[in-house]
């Protein structure tokens, strides 16, 4: 009973993340490409995010292991 229960939790996982797949249209391909889709639509705060980022948790290791902990770097 568990096999089969297994089973069918594994298929239905697959079929919800294959129902997120699609083929995008040339003509929709500018719509994706707008800055308000973006992760970040303003490249000089995520820069400045990152850094903070980068200064606060560069002494316990964060996305770099490089620089200290004050953000004079």
């Amino acid at each position: 009973m568990t096999i089969h229960r297994i089973r069918i939790t594994s298929l239905l996982m697959a079929a919800l993340a294959l129902a997120g797949c699609t083929t995008v249209q040339p003509w929709q391909r500018g719509d994706l490409a707008r800055p308000g889709m973006a992760f970040e639509s303003d490249p000089l705060l995520a820069g400045y995010r990152h850094h903070v980022e980068t200064s606060k948790e560069a002494s316990s290791g964060g996305p770099t292991l490089g620089g200290g902990g004050c953000g004079c770097n």
